[in-house]
C-alpha cells in the first residue's frame, strides 16, 4: 500500500465531516477507499483495475456512486472553496470534455440529465468555471458540449461575491447583457471586444494577460484522465470525479 496513492490524516480531517454517518454496520475505512476512488480517476482506470490494496473494485465503485448521488464531493468542493478566501479578481471560461463511448451510451429517457452534445469535435460535454487569482477553480458548471459561453456565464456569474471587482474573459463572453450585468454590480468586465464589432469597447490589455491562469487550471484538471475523457453516463457522477480531482489538485494539497 505504501508503493499506493493515500490520502495523508491530515487531508481526510479536513473532508472527514461530509461524509455520512454508518448505520448498523461499520463501513470499510472511508480513508483506504476514497484513496481507491482517487487513484482510478486519476489514472483513467476501470473500476475492476483498481489495486487490490484498495480492496474490492466494487466497494470502491458502489461507495463512489452512493456518495456522488448524495452530494458529498459537490459539498466538499463548495466547502474548501469558501474556507479559501474570497477573491478581488475572476476569470471565466470554458474547455471540452470528449466523451467515450460507454459515456455515449443510451440510458432511460428522462432517468438523468447526461450533458452531453454533438460537435465538430464529435460527441463532449463543456465544463464552464470561474477561478480566482490565484488560478483555483471557485465556481463549475457541466453542460452538452453544443451550449454556448454566453449560458454558462449566465449561470455562473449570477450571485457574484460582494468581494468581486473585476472579471476577465475571452472574446466568448462579448456580449452587451454579460458587459451591462457587470457593470450594473460595479464589476469591471475585462473582456476583448469581437472582431465584428462596430463600437469597440476598451479593455486593460496587461490585465487581460493574467487570463492564462484560467487555461493552466484546465490544464492540470485535464491530467486527471477520467477527468480528461468521460466515461461516466450520468452527468452527476461525472460532475463527482472533477469535483474531487479540482478539490485534491488545489485545495488539499499537502
Amino acid at each position: 500500500m505504501s508503493e499506493l496513492f493515500l490520502i495523508s490524516e491530515r487531508q481526510m480531517e479536513r473532508i472527514s465531516p461530509f461524509f455520512p454517518l454508518a448505520h448498523g454496520v461499520p463501513r470499510v475505512d472511508d480513508r483506504r477507499v476514497l484513496s481507491g476512488i482517487v487513484y482510478v480517476i486519476r489514472n483513467g482506470l476501470q473500476w475492476k483495475d483498481a489495486p487490490k490494496a484498495y480492496g474490492p473494485h466494487k466497494t470502491l465503485y458502489n461507495r463512489f456512486i452512493r456518495w456522488s448521488r448524495l452530494g458529498v464531493f459537490d459539498r466538499i468542493f463548495v466547502a474548501l472553496t469558501e474556507k479559501a478566501g474570497r477573491s478581488k479578481r475572476l476569470m471565466i471560461d470554458a474547455t471540452h470534455l470528449k466523451a467515450h463511448r460507454t459515456a455515449a451510451s443510451l440510458l432511460k429517457k428522462g432517468l438523468f440529465p447526461r450533458h452531453i452534445g454533438r460537435t465538430k469535435g464529435g460527441l463532449n460535454s463543456k465544463l464552464h468555471a470561474v477561478c480566482d487569482s490565484e488560478g483555483r477553480p471557485v465556481r463549475l458548471h457541466l453542460t452538452a458540449g453544443q451550449v454556448s459561453d454566453f449560458k454558462g456565464a449566465d449561470v455562473l456569474l449570477t450571485d457574484l461575491p460582494d468581494e468581486t471587482e473585476e472579471v476577465i474573459g475571452d472574446r466568448g463572453y462579448d456580449s452587451n447583457k454579460i458587459r451591462q450585468s457587470l457593470a450594473e454590480r460595479k464589476i469591471t468586465a475585462c473582456i476583448p471586444p469581437k472582431k465584428n464589432r462596430k463600437s469597440k469597447p476598451l479593455y486593460n490589455w496587461h490585465l487581460y494577460k493574467k487570463r492564462h491562469l484560467i487555461e493552466n487550471m484546465f490544464a492540470k484538471l485535464k491530467d486527471w484522465r477520467r477527468v480528461a475523457t468521460r466515461y461516466d453516463r450520468c452527468a452527476h457522477t461525472f460532475m463527482s470525479a472533477i469535483h474531487i480531482a479540482a478539490s485534491f489538485i488545489f485545495y488539499l494539497k499537502e
